[in-house]
């Protein structure tokens, strides 16, 4: 493995362990899977490429806002913690909420100009009822202005001394 490599671990560690940290302290979820590719975005692109913070936050906003609306609307009170029976109204729900989150994510980030593929799971995690409480997606909100936070200080160009 090269440095760049390396170098990309370690700073993805360092975003997930702030975020880590934060879960374990307050017992709530800081840390879900759509973070984990953002992270390595963070970490692994160059400085130059590094998607904006405005980005990868108005995303994750937009995921968690469509995800929320297309639960409430279309599958509250269903969750997908197994996979449903075949044909079943509950999953018929659950698709059916997945699909209108993935919709109105992708438009809206567009819309928006904050693309970032993450934000797709972010509102299948919400839309499927895994996460779809208020407080959940504000937590989800929050969990991605840290990470953008812990980035900028973890990524920051060190300055080079005497040039």
């Amino acid at each position: 493995m090269g440095r760049r490599g390396i170098e990309t671990a370690l700073s993805a560690g360092l975003l997930f362990a702030v975020l880590g940290l934060v879960a374990w302290v307050t017992g709530r979820a800081f840390v879900f899977p759509s973070l984990g590719p953002s992270a390595f975005a963070l970490a692994f692109a160059r400085p130059d490429d590094r998607p904006s913070g405005y980005r990868v936050v108005g995303s994750h906003v937009v995921g968690a806002v469509a995800g929320f609306l297309a639960y409430a609307f279309v599958a509250s009170g269903v969750v997908l913690t197994a996979t449903p029976p075949p044909f079943s109204l509950g999953g018929l729900r659950l698709v059916a909420s997945g699909l209108l989150s993935v919709v109105a994510t992708s438009w809206g980030m567009v819309a928006t100009d904050t693309v970032h593929a993450p934000a797709c799971a972010t509102t299948l995690i919400v839309s499927l009822g895994l996460l779809s409480s208020v407080t959940e997606v504000g937590i989800i909100v929050l969990s991605v202005v840290l990470l953008v936070g812990a980035s900028a200080v973890v990524n920051r160009p060190i300055a080079s001394f005497g040039n």
